[in-house]
């Protein structure tokens, strides 16, 4: 199976090995990571990865030279700007390189940890809450991940309350209250969230 390399535009992706860094390994992944650009932040899908660089995917304005924080996890950080984008695709350059192998020992390890939660996007939007009887509240959601979401409550969503919350755009998920403590609560999603809906915070912004 070919492997993109992270800094060639799509048309240059099949050279030879013999103008590869000996040093640098890739690994095709299927990962979500969060993307932090110039006020914006969004779940992009990690192609593949290798000492000195990644692919990423997100169907969202992507300009070369921006400067990107890519969150793999809650402890993984790595920063790196735009090299070539086309087609829903762009090829980011880390500011130093890393251990690929390393990194994606530790993530495993996170991932098999209890307490493992999937990168969330900070937000600060409003959302209804309906329930089955048909009754409308607004709640102030504060975080968004693909299967859950944090918010602000004033003590009326108890925990195992279950209704329908709709976001930005009419999109409807049914929603669970795992936690509520300190005026602050946590949902579940019983469907996740499409990844291409998170892509970017502006779509929620309130």
């Amino acid at each position: 199976m070919n492997q993109h390399r992270f800094s060639d535009p799509p048309e240059e992706q099949e050279g030879s090995g013999s103008d590869r860094r000996g040093a640098d390994r890739y690994r095709t992944v299927w990962r979500i990571a969060k993307v932090v650009r110039n006020g914006d932040a969004g779940l992009w899908r990690v192609r593949n990865i290798s000492d000195r660089g990644m692919m990423l995917a997100a169907d969202v304005p992507i300009a070369i030279g921006e400067k990107l924080e890519i969150a793999l996890s809650d402890t993984v950080t790595i920063y790196g700007h735009v090299v070539w984008c086309d087609d829903g695709r762009c090829g980011v350059e880390f500011d130093e390189e890393v251990d690929v192998a390393d990194v994606l020992k530790k993530l495993a390890a996170e991932q098999r940890a209890t307490g493992y939660r999937q990168p969330r996007l900070p937000v600060r939007t409003q959302a209804q809450a309906v329930t089955d009887g048909g009754i409308v509240s607004q709640i102030e959601l504060v975080d968004l991940s693909q299967n859950g979401a944090g918010f602000i409550h004033n003590g009326h969503l108890e925990v195992g309350k279950e209704f329908d919350l709709i976001l930005a755009g009419k999109i409807k998920r049914r929603a669970i209250v795992r936690w509520a403590r300190g005026g602050r609560g946590g949902l579940w999603l019983t469907q996740p969230l499409d990844r291409a809906d998170l892509e970017s915070i502006h779509r929620f912004e309130s």
